[in-house]
Order: C-alpha cells, then sequence, then structure tokens
C-alpha cells in the first residue's frame, strides 16, 4: 500500500491553510469561494505576499484573514527570505502551505514536507522549472508549437515545479491562440484543480509512494 506523507487534517476541524503569492490573488479568491460554498473543508487563516502592493493582499484583508507582506527584494538572499516566511507561518498553526502565483522559492527546512502545494501553468514536466513562471510559460509554449498545454498541482520539494503530482488537466493549444487566450485557458484549469487538490488533501485521501501520488476514493 502506499504511504502518506504527513497527513496535514485533523479530524474535527477545517484544514488551516496559509496561502503564499505574489500577485493579484485570483486564486486566492477561488479557493475562498469554493469554502465559502461548502465545497471544501479548509480556513484560509494566512497570507504572505512577497511583493508589497500585490493585490492579493487587500483580497484578504477584506474577508478577515491576516496578510503579511514579506519583500524578497528588500530581504535580498534567499534565506533571509526563508527565515522571515518560516517565522510568519509558525505564528498560525498552519496544517497546509498553497504556493499559488508565488514567485520565489520556498524552503521546506524539514518542517513542511508534505505539507507544500504549488500550482505550475503548464503539464509538468514540460515547461518548469527555474525561469519558467508566468506569462514566460505560455510564450514557451506558443513557441514550441505543442498541442497540448494545461496546469499542474503538485506537492513542492526544495527545486522549482519539482515534486509528486497531485492532479492535472490538459487545455489545446490552438492555431488561433494569443498568449492572452491560451493563459485564459489554463488559468480555468487552474481554477478547477487547485480547490479540488485541496479539498482531497483535507478529506485525507492523497498519498505518495515512490514520488507518486495515489488518491483514495
Amino acid at each position: 500500500m502506499p504511504t502518506t506523507h504527513d497527513d496535514p487534517s485533523v479530524p474535527g476541524r477545517p484544514l488551516r491553510v496559509a496561502v503564499l503569492l505574489s500577485g493579484g490573488g485570483t486564486s486566492l479568491e477561488n479557493l475562498l469561494e469554493h469554502i465559502d460554498a461548502g465545497r471544501v473543508s479548509a480556513e484560509v487563516v494566512l497570507v504572505i505576499s512577497s511583493k508589497e502592493r500585490a493585490f492579493g493582499l487587500e483580497r484578504a484583508r477584506r474577508r478577515g484573514i491576516p496578510a503579511v507582506a514579506i519583500s524578497r527584494k528588500k530581504l535580498g538572499d534567499s534565506a533571509r527570505f526563508n527565515d522571515a516566511l518560516h517565522a510568519e507561518l509558525a505564528k498560525h498553526d498552519v496544517d497546509l502551505i498553497a504556493l499559488l502565483g508565488f514567485l520565489s522559492l520556498f524552503e521546506l527546512r524539514g518542517r513542511y514536507e508534505g505539507r507544500v502545494i504549488n500550482v505550475h501553468p503548464a503539464l509538468i514536466p514540460a515547461f518548469c522549472g527555474h525561469g519558467f513562471y508566468g506569462d514566460r510559460v505560455h510564450q514557451a509554449v506558443l513557441a514550441a508549437g505543442v498541442k497540448v498545454s494545461g496546469a499542474t498541482v503538485h506537492f513542492s520539494n526544495d527545486e522549482y515545479d519539482r515534486g509528486p503530482i497531485i492532479l492535472q488537466e490538459a487545455v489545446p493549444v490552438l492555431e488561433s491562440d494569443t498568449l492572452e487566450r491560451l493563459k485564459a485557458r489554463v488559468m480555468a484549469a487552474e481554477r478547477r484543480i487547485v480547490p479540488e487538490a485541496i479539498r482531497l488533501i483535507a478529506e485525507g485521501r492523497v498519498q505518495v509512494k515512490d514520488s507518486r501520488t495515489w488518491i483514495s476514493r
């Protein structure tokens, strides 16, 4: 039978989720709407942005969610930046960390194995890794002439866009596609699979064996 990551779910309470982002927070808003509708047994207890003016912080504050800017630019090196992230996370009794448009590498540091997920706007292992983020991914997809792209939710490790894949959804790449058209199609897939992945984790249904996930019914 597959072995599990440390199960972040706690019986009798919603999954406590911290969202790390760098931009507008549309994925955060989408997750909150699923939670509000009762489709995901989770609670967003903290939002951290790597950019001080990210609108995702305002989305969180409007809902009364603690929202903190930890500037990657001001702190400089990755070690100091991650020191500050870990210090803030430690205050909030977090079960799961969701990297939703977070443009920096989050270091697990032996504390969060199996408790960090990331969304990537392509079908990993294609068009991923250091330097592949945001519009750069879609530009590379279009330049390569591939016929299929999509979105991936995966557990994070200490490398960019690595770790066991939880869910993927493919979307077609059309001959008439512009960057914006393809991006919109991929973002629609992200809006479906991010809350679904968190729902499955909250229900204790995701297991990992040999770097592969197994989802129980």
